[in-house]
């Protein structure tokens, strides 16, 4: 990968692609990958977790104060073959302007520098065996929760009540955090995709909307449930549901590795504009999980890459 793209080695800075390479959870650090090893550097508070973490994959140096100083100084003992003026990507998209600044003065100007792109990423898309079976963990936490909280959902309620017993019940199922801020929308507010849970108090045959995620081994699932509150749904509830599970199936169904994100955008888009809904359905139809809950691949309308073999999907 570094030589195609005309690299000695890539700096990596992102937590999820720290975390990818080396295994390293904590919450500071970056590590430097070259052809020939994995150089972590992180500081005094996470001596004892990096080197439990990462020590079987990766050099491990710990810093008490500047961890670009240290990293600086690793790459200037030529301990990891760069020498002055070897080139080093780095993560354009997960770096601050401030830290990008180093590489043009003072000890970062010895190398030539070069924005790299998403290169960890494009490894991340495909998930092996164990990455499968942590996503699949996560998503069986996550319906447990689900159960449990609308075994307690009852009119009267507030969206934040609601949101609090969920997040209890994903913390007692065993997921280690939550991915984005849950969200809890009643009513009117249940049509808002990224709805802000407030303390509105939830009616009788209102529609109820929980969108919330959880973690296992740092793997993310992501899920999204609608469900009448405290009576039986009308006829133009029912009708609406039934659409959009049909479009749910038919895009669970279809999508493929190889065809586009375009096309597995059309398979729950197609039939939702064929009765009238197209202008309610802005958003797209999917993305990758992982390390991330938002990730490669994107199934939408503007997206004509295709889906690889051995990626992990959610359908919206």
């Amino acid at each position: 990968m570094l030589e195609a793209e005309g690299l000695d080695a890539l700096l990596v800075t992102s937590r999820s692609n720290i975390r990818y390479l080396t295994g390293f959870s904590g919450s500071a650090g970056v590590t430097v990958a070259t052809r020939g090893e994995l150089l972590l550097v992180t500081d005094f508070r996470y001596d004892e977790q990096a080197r439990q973490e990462s020590g079987a994959v990766a050099r491990v140096e710990i810093e008490g104060t500047s961890v670009w100083d240290r990293l600086f100084k690793e790459l200037g003992a030529g301990a990891s073959g760069l020498g002055p003026g070897s080139w080093i990507g780095f993560e354009a998209h997960a770096l601050s302007v401030k830290d990008a600044e180093r590489f043009s003065s003072g000890p970062g100007a010895a190398w030539r520098w070069k924005a790299a792109g998403e290169l960890v990423e494009k490894l991340r898309v495909r998930k092996d065996a164990g990455e499968v079976a942590a996503i699949r963990a996560a998503a069986t936490v996550a319906t447990g929760a689900l159960r449990d909280t609308l075994a307690e959902v009852r009119p009267g309620l507030t969206e934040l009540e609601i949101a609090g017993a969920l997040e209890r019940a994903l913390r007692r199922h065993g997921s280690e955090a939550h991915p984005f801020p849950t969200i809890v929308a009643s009513g009117p507010r249940s049509a808002l995709p990224h709805a802000h849970t407030s303390s509105r108090a939830v009616a009788a045959g209102e529609w109820l909307l929980l969108d919330f995620g959880a973690v296992v081994d740092g793997y993310c699932a992501d899920m999204t449930r609608t469900v009448v509150i405290g009576a039986r749904a009308d006829e133009s509830q029912r009708a609406l549901y039934g659409l959009v599970q049909e479009a749910q199936r038919l895009a669970r169904e279809g999508v493929r590795a190889g065809m586009t994100g375009r096309e597995a955008d059309a398979l729950a888009r197609d039939p939702i504009e064929a009765r009238g809904f197209g202008a309610a359905f802005g958003h797209s139809t999917g993305h990758g999980l992982g390390l991330d809950v938002h990730e490669a691949p994107r199934l939408a309308r503007t997206v004509a890459d295709p889906l690889p073999e051995g990626a992990v999907v959610e359908l919206v």
